[in-house]
C-alpha cells in the first residue's frame, strides 16, 4: 500500500481545496484528477462532456485514477464520481488511505451554485431535489472510505485539522 490520502466525495464537497491545503500541511505532493484530466486531454471536463460524452470522460478519469494511484507520499483529490467505477476505487484504496468528505444537499446546492464552474451531472438543474437524487445515489459508495468527514459549515482549516488529527489517531 502506497501512502496517499485519497480524497472522496460529492461535487462542491471540498476535495481540491482541502486537499491543497492538507497536501501543504503535511508537506505532500497534490494531485487532483480533474485537473490532471484537462492537462493531458486539452480540453475542459465541460467539453469532453459536451462533445464526447459521459463514458469517454470515465474513460480519460481511470486513467487519471492510474496515474495517481502510481505516486507516493501525496494527496490524491478525485472527481465526485470517479470512485463510482469499481475497478478506481479499488486502485485508490490500495494507493492509500480514504477520506470521504461529506457536505448536505443544502450546503453542496450553495457551493456549486455560486462557482462558475460546470458541472456537467446537474447541467443546469442545480435544484436541491437533483442534487439529493444523485447523492443518494453515491453514499454507498462514499461510505466505503476509512473516514468521513463532515465539510458543512465548516471553515477550510477546520476540516484539514479534523483529517489530521483522525490520520494521527489511527496510524
Amino acid at each position: 500500500m502506497n501512502n496517499n490520502i485519497v480524497l472522496i466525495g460529492f461535487m462542491g464537497s471540498g476535495k481540491t481545496a482541502v486537499g491543497k491545503r492538507l497536501a501543504n500541511k503535511l508537506k505532500m505532493g497534490f494531485f487532483d484528477t480533474d485537473e490532471n484530466i484537462e492537462k493531458v486531454s486539452g480540453m475542459s471536463i465541460g467539453k469532453i462532456f459536451n462533445d464526447y460524452g459521459e463514458i469517454r470522460f470515465r474513460s480519460e478519469e481511470t486513467l487519471a485514477v492510474k496515474r495517481a494511484c502510481a505516486l507516493n507520499n501525496s494527496v490524491i483529490a478525485t472527481g465526485g464520481g470517479a470512485v463510482l467505477i469499481p475497478e478506481n476505487l479499488e486502485l485508490l484504496k490500495k494507493s492509500g488511505v480514504i477520506v470521504a468528505l461529506d457536505a448536505s444537499p443544502e450546503e453542496i446546492q450553495k457551493r456549486v451554485s455560486k462557482r462558475n464552474s460546470f458541472r456537467p451531472l446537474l447541467g443546469n438543474d442545480k435544484s436541491l431535489e437533483n442534487i439529493t437524487r444523485l447523492l443518494k445515489k453515491r453514499v454507498p459508495v462514499y461510505q466505503q472510505a476509512n473516514y468521513r468527514v463532515d465539510t458543512t459549515g465548516k471553515e477550510l482549516e477546520t476540516v484539514v485539522d479534523e483529517i489530521m488529527e483522525l490520520l494521527k489517531n489511527n496510524e
